[in-house]
């Protein structure tokens, strides 16, 4: 399984990790999404993860992906 890090900026509570969970879970092949307010960071797993469509679901959410981290 492949993951994808993200940091994102914008995010401030349970409200905004679950917004961009549902978003985020929605494109093909992503099998787990993990948010973590504090560290205003998403880690995303799947199979043939687009990176273009991920950023494209935290945007869709109301937030801002501040750079895409190694993994």
């Amino acid at each position: 399984m492949a993951r994808k890090h993200y940091l994102v900026t914008g995010m401030s509570c349970g409200h905004c990790a679950a917004s961009i969970k549902e978003e985020v879970s929605q494109v093909p092949g992503v099998h787990e999404v993990d948010v973590d307010v504090a560290a205003g960071s998403v880690s995303v797993g799947g199979t043939d993860l687009d990176d273009a469509l991920l950023r494209a679901a935290i945007v869709e959410a109301g937030y801002e992906v501040a750079e895409t981290v190694a993994a």
